[in-house]
């Protein structure tokens, strides 16, 4: 399936991993969102599970190992070009996930990698759909973080 001026929308995936108050972003490599900082992710697999597809995304994006807690939220990530055809279309599931282990290291998908503390996440340059879900989410991912 192309990932640029599909025919249907794909599946995607966000893994949110938290530790103390700080949310690990990735800065993308490549389009949507090239340049910009978002969470580790990518598409479903046809087969896939998707409990799969957040561990597996994250160690080839990260070299970390995960295990998924749960679902935090969906999200659409609709993209049009300047002739107003469809360019992008992704419904993207956010999974909440514990670190297990693993020697944080950026691979070829992603730009850059960082721990960064969630009162400070808006400040940088944040995928659009990110952002939205930042500002959904911040305080119940704050609580998160304090839980033992």
């Amino acid at each position: 399936m192309r990932r640029e001026y599909p025919t249907q929308p794909l599946v995607g995936i966000g893994a949110v991993i938290l530790q103390d108050d700080k949310i690990l972003m990735v800065k993308r490599a490549s389009e949507p969102g090239k340049g910009k900082w978002s969470v580790p992710g990518g598409l479903v697999e046809l087969g896939e599970k998707l409990e799969k597809t957040v561990i597996r995304e994250v160690k080839e994006e990260t070299n970390l190992d995960v295990a998924v807690v749960r679902l935090i939220d969906a999200v659409d990530n609709i993209v049009y070009d300047a002739n107003g055809r469809l360019r992008f279309h992704f419904v993207i599931l956010d999974f909440l996930t514990s670190l297990k282990g693993g020697v944080l290291q950026p691979s070829s998908d992603v730009v850059d990698t960082k721990w960064i503390r969630l009162d400070e996440a808006e400040d940088y340059d944040l995928t659009k759909t990110f952002r939205e879900f930042i500002k959904r989410n911040k305080e119940e991912l704050k609580k998160t973080t304090l839980s033992p």
